[in-house]
């Protein structure tokens, strides 16, 4: 399944909503740590495709189904642009207010990369929907709020 992005920041809350209506026929629970970890690798990457190139773009998202097996899939997702730029992870300071998303793709997600795709590029992404996924996103403290292993965070 996939969806055609404009150049245009609005575009990032579309694809959120796209990729949860896309997650009800998967058998990933909305309310699910890896459906939380997904919708937040879906705004990063659609947010450095519309900011970065300004071009269009399109994303590419592949669910299990429901079947056997499905508990422990992969999850699959892509950004491709018509930009042949490459991604570049950026060292930022604690006040820069971005700069952090392929920091944040590399923390959250089981495998990511890029190649070359025509004129363009592919980003993609992967999850591993396994109980070692649930474990490494359980709640801190208590709080519902998710811990992810090897980031830092503070509740405000």
């Amino acid at each position: 399944m996939q969806l055609e992005i404009r150049p245009d920041p609005a575009e990032v809350g579309r694809a959120r909503r796209w990729a949860r209506s896309r997650l009800a026929g998967s058998g990933i629970a909305v309310d699910e740590p890896l459906a939380e970890t997904l919708i937040l690798l879906v705004s990063e990457l659609v947010t450095n495709a519309v900011v970065h190139t300004g071009l269009p773009a399109v994303l590419r998202l592949s669910l299990p189904g429901t079947g056997a097996g499905a508990e422990s899939a992969t999850v699959r997702l892509e950004v491709a642009d018509t930009s042949a730029r490459a991604p570049v992870p950026r060292c930022v300071d604690g006040d820069a207010t971005g700069g952090r998303g392929l920091a944040l793709v590399d923390g959250l997600a089981d495998r990511w990369g890029w190649s070359p795709d025509g004129a363009g590029k592919r980003i993609w992404c992967e999850l591993d929907r396994c109980a070692r996924n649930a474990q490494s996103a359980a709640t801190a403290y208590g709080s519902g709020l998710p811990a992810y292993e090897g980031l830092a965070f503070e509740a405000v």
